[in-house]
């Protein structure tokens, strides 16, 4: 693994899609992100983590003392992550009832749960975990939108749960669309495109981007002109 950004107290990754963050239970998923950084640099620890499916940029901290400081950064909210996303229809049409702010921002809140019977499916119940994302439409197509999302909290599949609370998952999400949705891209179509936060030990500000090109039109995924 080639880091985008190395220093001597952090790491910065883009993760692709259908790699473990971290190991898995059995010896087939043992292969993930974790490992092959710590097989270069034996110091990395990890402070957060993706989905398996879900692309983008991801931070690892080098020794312990490092991972105290991002950790602390990422518990005190002082870590600003934005990603991208194709969801099926036009959410900026069925949430126009939603107040948006002056940069065009709506809110989602619904306390987030594990579902023991479906797990690793979450729910929206109200015994579960306070949580708030915060979306935007970048691009309106005929069957599926290209957004901006931004967590303010972290749970388990935030985002995915979210958006398909309020009627729009993701396309290819295997765990939270229908099947004729899954089917439509051969990807979870999530990726956390930036990253930002101050130095854990010179307060330094520090943004990272990874974007990516995909478009609300079918195939989703724009290829680069070689």
């Amino acid at each position: 693994m080639t880091p985008i950004y190395e220093d001597e107290h952090l790491l910065v990754f883009e993760k692709p899609s259908g790699l473990l963050s971290v190991p898995g239970r059995g010896p087939e998923k043992q292969d993930c992100l974790s490992k092959r950084v710590q097989d270069i640099y034996t110091d990395a620890l990890v402070v957060h983590r993706l989905d398996q499916d879900t692309s983008g940029l991801i931070v690892m901290a080098r020794g312990i003392e490092a991972q105290r400081r991002i950790s602390r950064l990422f518990e005190t909210r002082q870590v600003s992550k934005r990603y991208m996303a194709v969801v099926a229809g036009n959410p900026s049409q069925t949430q126009a009832e939603v107040p948006a702010n002056e940069e065009g921002w709506r809110t989602i809140e619904g306390n987030i749960l594990l579902d023991w019977e479906r797990r690793p499916i979450h729910i929206i119940h109200p015994d579960g975990k306070p949580s708030r994302s915060l979306w935007r439409c970048v691009q309106a197509g005929q069957e599926a939108s290209l957004i901006e999302l931004e967590p303010f909290t972290g749970r388990t599949h935030q985002l995915r749960v979210h958006m398909q609370s309020i009627g729009h998952p993701m396309l290819g999400d295997s765990l939270y669309a229908p099947p004729e949705l899954k089917a439509l891209t051969p990807r979870l179509m999530l990726h956390a495109q930036d990253i930002g936060f101050p130095h854990p030990f010179t307060q330094a500000p520090l943004m990272f981007s990874a974007p990516v090109h995909w478009s609300a039109q079918a195939p989703y995924v724009v290829m680069e002109s070689p």
